[in-house]
């Protein structure tokens, strides 16, 4: 048992540093220009799935570390804006590990459910940041900025992330690389736990 749990770990973490990979590498396809990266979010996308595989632990830390490293690496995303994108994207790669590996059955419906919430909460702990930051340079952080930087310019990145997101875990489940958990099979692992004890 101790020993699936270290092979687990170990998977784990090899998964999330190549989303990590991934996720450095993945804006420089939007050609570096910060409108076209706003409207597509590339480093979303390796985030969510992270978390979505993975676990929540690793789905945050993945997140939180992932634009502050492209800062190190690239000068980019800009400071300031780094920062606040570092707990958004923290907050993306906890919300929907959470909720869908707590989910009792792991399917489209569940998968849908984790990305919308993350989506949501994601974006409100972005606004925050950047209200808390702003506040600090004693400049006003308006509702119409929240709206525009967190839902309007990012509508192509949003459509995005419910279609290529599903459809990934669709084909990992098909291969068997990450298969949905069915409800029938998490009760028959709990009745073989009770009737093993």
């Amino acid at each position: 048992m101790e020993q699936r749990m270290s092979k687990k770990r170990i998977q784990n973490l090899v998964i999330s540093a190549m989303l990590m990979a991934v996720g450095i590498v993945l804006p420089f396809f939007t050609g570096q220009i910060p409108q076209i990266g706003n409207m597509l979010l590339p480093m979303h996308l390796p985030v969510l799935v992270c978390g979505l595989i993975c676990g929540w632990q690793y789905g945050a830390v993945v997140g939180f570390v992932l634009p502050l490293l492209r800062y190190v690496l690239f000068s980019a995303p800009p400071m300031p804006n780094g920062i606040a994108m570092a707990f958004e994207l923290a907050a993306y790669g906890g919300i929907a590990g959470f909720l869908y590996n707590r989910s009792k059955w792991q399917c489209i419906v569940a998968l849908y459910r984790s990305l919308l919430a993350a989506m949501v909460g994601g974006r409100i702990v972005w606004g925050a940041v950047r209200l808390l930051m702003l506040g600090m340079m004693k400049n006003a952080f308006s509702w119409q900025m929240f709206m525009a930087g967190a839902f309007l310019n990012a509508i192509p990145g949003i459509i995005l992330q419910l279609v290529f997101i599903p459809a990934l875990m669709v084909a990992l489940n098909r291969t068997g690389l990450v298969p949905f958990r069915r409800r029938q099979k998490a009760e028959g692992e709990a009745e073989g736990a009770r009737a093993s004890s």
